[in-house]
């Protein structure tokens, strides 16, 4: 997505505080450092993009109209395997190989009809060795605010229960749920407070998503909240929140 991110991905994966990393590979900033990421030891994912980086200006959709247009089935299946060909081709270029698991910017993976054609893509292209998908069903996490937790149930609503069917369906693998949802919003405080929420109600092959940069990135909703996010992550309080809850970060088993 931006130099900025990349940085603190491959901070925080120097520092064994993230297990894997997903990739924009029509971002600015992909080609000059995949590479970096090949050698950093953490798991790689392609982060399906149908929003941030158009291929035309005139394809530019936000989210609200490409989710409205999914449930409407209005969504050009040859646009769909078109842009996800380029993406999973712009990803082996890169590394060599196939993704290690594939997942969606604002969760796009997991729409009507993309899903289908992401599945079919990864049955083709992959066949008996697919990469992970991740799901975004949601935690029931008591003790956590009432509006992060309704996001996460919304977010779930929007396609964790048929994506996981197809994925199921076809032998594929997924996490068990989905942690880190929240407002984007807060500061160093608050969202150390909600890390600390989300490490206490993790179990096994749960995936706790994070969006850290080392500076703020520009025209990006977040805003200062990455750095934020980075902060607390590189933290030494979260080595020792880990160690109380006995949990470690670790690729999927």
């Amino acid at each position: 997505m931006d130099a900025s991110v990349d940085l603190a991905i491959l901070a925080l994966a120097a520092h064994g505080r993230v297990s894997a990393a997903s990739c924009m590979t029509l971002g600015p900033s992909f080609g000059a450092h995949a590479g970096l990421l090949a050698g950093s030891g953490i798991e790689t994912g392609l982060h399906v993009d149908f929003t941030a980086f158009p291929d035309t200006p005139a394809e530019r959709l936000s989210l609200s109209v490409l989710i409205a247009r999914a449930y409407a089935g209005l969504l050009d299946g040859g646009w769909i395997d078109a842009r996800l060909a380029r993406q999973f081709d712009a990803f082996e270029r890169a590394f060599g190989r196939p993704p290690d698991y594939v997942d969606g910017h604002q969760h796009v993976h997991q729409l009507p009809h993309i899903r289908a054609r992401l599945v079919a893509l990864l049955a083709r292209r992959y066949g008996n060795a697919p990469p992970w998908l991740r799901a975004t069903r949601a935690a029931s996490l008591p003790g956590m605010p009432h509006l992060p937790r309704l996001k996460a149930h919304v977010i779930a609503a929007l396609g964790a229960a048929g994506l996981a069917r197809l994925a199921h369906g076809h032998g594929m693998r997924t996490n068990a749920r989905l942690l880190g949802v929240y407002g984007f919003q807060g500061g160093e405080q608050h969202y150390a407070a909600l890390v600390r929420n989300w490490l206490r109600h993790a179990g096994d092959r749960d995936v706790l998503m994070c969006h850290p940069a080392v500076a703020p990135v520009p025209d990006d909703p977040p805003g200062g909240q990455r750095v934020a996010e980075y902060r607390v992550l590189a933290g030494p309080a979260f080595s020792r929140w880990l160690d109380e809850e006995g949990l470690r970060v670790g690729p999927l088993a």
